[in-house]
């Protein structure tokens, strides 16, 4: 999947993502999706994957469109609370850009691009630009000589430009909400930034899944980390970058889904027939074994 990178052995991290759901009474019944299964692929392994309902459900994993792993699951006795643990154990690899010459301006405005990729090149409600964005992302593309160089200036812009602050947006928040308000999360950094490459011409994908937050961690000791998000952008080959910290995808990232935005990989949802969700806990444990 991601052909611009190669790697040497790199981290054995095992993964717990706990979400719970409290009632204001009993629920009779209820259908889900959970996207939680860290994927298969060239930079990284997946030793041990499974999720746990309570209470408890049949379930059946499929692939989707976009290629990730999707656990659907329904519960037909009432309830008054839902628990989803997902647990995996995955090795990842140090990543390394691989040589690659890419292609051009001119390449990527050929026919053949826009057919290959006709929806990684299409806004979406969270990805459309307005008229200053848009000027934006002409300017940048002009600027540098190779698509890659302005993908990597798109990034380090949105870094620059967008402070991290938890609580500010929802998942329903546009790249141009988190342009205007300077502020945002990590899946909104991703979708600005998506929105911009996809602009310049740059097929662009959003990335979900999961962040060990301390370089060169210890082994064996448990840390709280989250769901995080990056971007995927498409030369000739796919290259991975996590805008929110300016660093390349490597040894602590681990890829459970990819999609055209948050709403291709929500890591659960569903529906019920109950009473309303009176809260929602959301827990996400990472530990380095190697």
């Amino acid at each position: 999947m991601n052909g611009g990178y190669v790697g040497s052995p790199g981290w054995r991290l095992q993964i717990r993502h706990r979400t719970g759901m409290q009632y204001a009474g009993l629920v009779g019944s209820s259908y889900n999706e959970a996207r939680m299964s860290p994927t298969i692929e060239p930079r990284q392994s997946v030793l041990d994957s499974r999720i746990t309902v309570w209470p408890s459900a049949r379930t059946f994993a499929y692939r989707d469109y976009w290629g990730t792993t999707v656990t659907a699951f329904d519960v037909q006795v009432s309830h008054e609370s839902l628990e989803v643990i997902a647990d995996a154990t995955v090795e990842t690899l140090v990543a390394t850009p691989a040589r690659s010459n890419g292609i051009g301006w001119d390449d990527l405005d050929r026919p053949a691009v826009a057919e290959r990729w006709p929806e990684l090149l299409l806004p979406t409600p969270r990805t459309a630009l307005d008229e200053e964005l848009t000027e934006l992302a002409t300017s940048m593309r002009a600027a540098f000589k190779t698509p890659d160089e302005a993908a990597r200036a798109v990034c380090e812009l949105v870094r620059q430009e967008i402070t991290y602050a938890s609580g500010t947006t929802g998942v329903q928040t546009d790249a141009v909400q988190v342009w205007r308000q300077r502020l945002g999360v990590c899946q909104d950094l991703s979708h600005l930034a998506i929105a911009l490459l996809r602009t310049m011409g740059l097929p662009a994908r959003y990335v979900s899944g999961y962040l060990h937050p301390t370089p060169n961690a210890p082994l064996g000791q448990p840390v709280a980390g989250q769901s995080h998000a990056w971007v995927e952008w498409w030369t000739g080959d796919w290259h991975a970058y996590d805008p929110t910290n300016g660093v390349g995808v490597g040894e602590r990232h681990v890829v459970v889904g990819r999609g055209r935005d948050y709403g291709d990989v929500p890591p659960l949802k569903g529906v019920y027939a109950g009473p309303p969700n009176t809260s929602q806990t959301v827990e996400v444990t990472l530990t380095r074994v190697r």
